[in-house]
Formats: C-alpha cells, sequence, structure tokens
C-alpha cells in the first residue's frame, strides 16, 4: 500500500476532484492525504453552484501540520488536479520540493486541469502560466488533453506526429495525453515517453460525466503504485475509465460505486484496444 498526497477540488454532490481520485486509490488500497484546493456544493457544469476556494495561507497551515506530524515522509506521490489561483500553485510548488527533500523518489504527477476545446482557459491565465513554469519541470508525469497539451507546449497538436513531439518537449519524462480526437468517433490517449509512444482508442460517448479525466489519472497512479509498468498502467487506466462511463450512462455524475467499474479486468479485453507504436 502507498499513500498518495491528493490537491485538488472538493464537491459535496459529484465525482469530479478528489471525489473520484480518492475512491480510485481506495479500490488499489491506496491512502489518500486530501488537500482540498475548493469546497463546492457540485462541479460547475451543472447549472447552479456555491462554494469558495480554500485560502491558500489554510493549506500553507495544513501541510505544516502534516509534516510536524511526521506524515509528508511518508507520502510516495503527489497528484495535482484542479489550482485556482497562482498562489495555490506555488503553494504545491513549495509542497512538492518540500517532499522531495523526505521522498526523492516520489512520484510527481500533475493533472493540469487548465482547460479544454473549445472554450478554452478556465483558470486565470496566472494560474495557467504558474502551472507551466513552475510546478510542470517538478512532475514526473503529466496528463494533459489536447488543449493542455498545445498550451504548456506551445506547438500545434493535429496529429498523432504533433501529439508525440510535443509530449516529448514538456520536462515530465512521461506524458499520458487524454481525450484526443480520432476519425469514426473515437478518443485516443497516447502515452509518450522518451524512446517510445503507444496509443489505444476507445468510442466517443456523447454527453458523458465530468471527472473522467480525475479518474484516469488516479487510476494511472494507482497502477503505477502497485508496481505496473508504465504502459499496462496507462491501458489499466483506459479500460477502468470505459468501464465507469458505461456504467453511467445516463447518469449526469459517474457511477463509481458500481461493482462492474472495478472488477478484475480479463487481459483479452486490455488486447483488444487498438495499440499502436510510434
Amino acid at each position: 500500500m502507498a499513500t498518495v498526497l491528493a490537491v485538488s477540488s472538493f464537491v459535496a454532490r459529484g465525482t469530479v476532484g478528489l471525489r473520484a481520485i480518492m475512491p480510485a486509490l481506495g479500490r488499489h488500497g491506496h491512502e489518500t492525504i486530501a488537500l482540498p484546493t475548493i469546497v463546492l456544493s457540485n462541479h460547475l457544469g451543472h447549472p447552479r453552484a456555491s462554494g469558495s476556494a480554500i485560502p491558500a495561507e489554510t493549506l500553507s497551515s495544513m501541510i505544516d501540520m502534516l509534516d510536524s506530524n511526521g506524515w509528508l515522509e511518508g507520502v510516495d506521490a503527489v497528484q495535482t488536479g484542479y489550482l485556482p489561483s497562482a498562489d495555490h500553485v506555488h503553494l504545491v510548488e513549495t509542497l512538492v520540493k518540500r517532499l522531495l527533500v523526505h521522498r526523492p523518489d516520489a512520484l510527481i504527477v500533475c493533472d493540469p486541469v487548465l482547460g479544454d476545446h473549445p472554450g478554452g482557459l478556465y483558470v486565470p491565465a496566472e494560474a495557467a502560466k504558474a502551472v507551466r513554469d513552475r510546478l510542470m519541470p517538478l512532475a514526473t508525469h503529466m496528463k494533459p488533453n489536447r488543449f493542455e497539451l498545445a498550451f504548456l507546449s506551445g506547438h500545434p497538436v493535429e496529429t498523432m506526429s504533433d501529439i508525440v513531439a510535443a509530449a516529448r518537449s514538456l520536462p515530465p519524462p512521461v506524458v499520458l495525453a487524454s481525450s484526443i480526437p480520432m476519425p469514426e468517433n473515437r478518443l485516443a490517449n497516447v502515452l509518450v515517453e522518451p524512446n517510445e509512444a503507444a496509443y489505444c482508442t476507445v468510442p466517443l460517448m456523447a454527453n458523458a460525466p465530468h471527472g473522467t479525466g480525475d479518474l484516469l489519472t488516479a487510476v494511472f497512479v494507482s497502477e503505477l503504485l502497485s508496481g505496473r509498468p508504465t504502459r499496462q498502467a496507462a491501458a489499466e487506466a483506459v479500460v477502468r475509465v470505459r468501464r465507469a462511463v458505461d456504467a453511467s450512462y445516463g447518469a449526469d455524475e459517474l457511477a463509481l460505486s458500481k461493482a462492474s467499474v472495478w472488477e478484475p479486468t480479463n487481459p483479452i479485453g486490455m488486447a483488444d484496444l487498438e495499440t499502436g507504436f510510434d
């Protein structure tokens, strides 16, 4: 069992941010130390929502107490998600540097949560730039969508070759680019490492619930911490998210409580994923 320090949003109802991350880590036997950057009634995709950001100063004090109790020393990975301001990004930068003093081998997995097509950024530009300039260089793994990959790399992302080139221009050695539109109503998830790249595709489902990116990252982290090779960890994460989307058909949130999402995967089913190499 590993311990993951997860920094992201928290909703009272729903399955985004920490509400998607914690079940995924727990199902794999990992412990979560959860730091909420914002507390909301529900995610902002619903017609109405209420809540507020947790001040960076409050989170800093909480981190101090975690450290003084000796718990940062036991953290094996950090997963970052929604960071609502540049101050929150700087806080996480300081946290990661502090953790690496205790655990220089810790996984630092950044899900940038900056924006998406067609709307663009949904965090302040200063926060997005801080993720790019301050947090990304510390990460061992990144999980951007197509918009975020283009923003972070400064490169166009249209073809599979573009994706690989953009990912390899980023500081983290491992990039899992998600939700890449493909022909015939499919989405690709592309894993890029220094010397090889692979992808798998799944059918595009209209009106899929929010939270799939949070879940994909958390399962990827869980599998890596359980000792899976990177490519297998990525494939397993894609399978779990696909199961969650299928189980949630017609619902407005991911159905993470359904047993079918977490049942053992069939290796033949994983082999059926369309996999290719760059």
